[in-house]
């Protein structure tokens, strides 16, 4: 996924539970979707990374190369200037990209039938 498009506020701001809620009916759940997405996320921006710093590692580092790899610290930079994974991920869920779903109400609407 592309992070630089992404609207995410880059600080917290406050939001409304309840109104976040409204489509899950549980507090909860709607914690727990939006954190399970901010991990992913984490995941992906870090394997991201390590991809990009890899392409500059050498296996003979010497203190003269680690004080002199700007690009590197450049690219580190960016990656600590991007909203937070949970930022992102809630940016997610209120703009309706995030698909969820709960096996064990499906499993209750199946039983209903």
């Amino acid at each position: 996924m592309d992070y630089k498009k992404t609207t995410a506020p880059l600080n917290t701001i406050t939001r409304d539970m309840m109104s976040l809620s409204e489509e899950t009916g549980n507090v909860y759940e709607t914690v727990r979707i939006i954190g399970k997405r901010a991990n992913e996320i984490s995941v992906e921006v870090k394997q991201e990374l390590e991809r990009k710093l890899q392409e500059f590692s050498s296996y003979t580092d010497s203190l003269d190369e680690v004080f002199e790899n700007r690009e590197q610290i450049e690219i580190s930079r960016y990656f600590e200037r991007l909203p937070k994974p949970t930022l992102i991920a809630t940016q997610e869920y209120v703009d309706g990209e995030v698909y969820y779903r709960n096996p064990a109400k499906e499993k209750d609407k199946l039983e209903e039938l």
